[in-house]
């Protein structure tokens, strides 16, 4: 079955960084449009960020543009978000998502999530 796992959340400085990664199994990975979503306490789970199969598409929520990059690796089935510059509110739980149709609003499969802190 697929399965998505994230890791390399934690707690960090306002102005730090993180580099999250997300490894799928049981699907075609590159064939798979990568999402990152953050859901903070009390609050809906938001886009982050997006990457196409290929790579060469990417989007970004206005809410972390300018200060974070994804980036997928389809020999390591992997899929990152490198966040710099780190403010508290990105404090959330990270979970990354993948669609098989790049053109629809519904991910497919969903992993369990990443605790990301942000202290001030």
């Amino acid at each position: 079955q697929v399965q998505l796992v994230e890791s390399g959340g934690g707690l960090v400085q306002a102005g730090g960084s993180l580099r999250l990664s997300c490894a799928a199994s049981g699907l075609t990975f590159s064939t798979y449009t990568m999402g990152w979503f953050r859901q903070a306490p009390g609050k809906e789970r938001e886009f982050v960020a997006g990457i196409s199969g290929s790579g060469v598409t990417t989007l970004y929520a206005d809410s972390v543009k300018g200060r974070s990059t994804i980036s997928r690796d389809n020999a390591k089935n992997t899929v990152y978000l490198q966040m710099n510059s780190l403010k508290p509110e990105d404090t959330a739980v990270y979970y990354c998502a993948a669609k098989r149709w790049p053109y629809t609003t519904q991910y497919d499969y969903w992993g369990q999530g990443t605790q990301v802190t942000v202290s001030s």
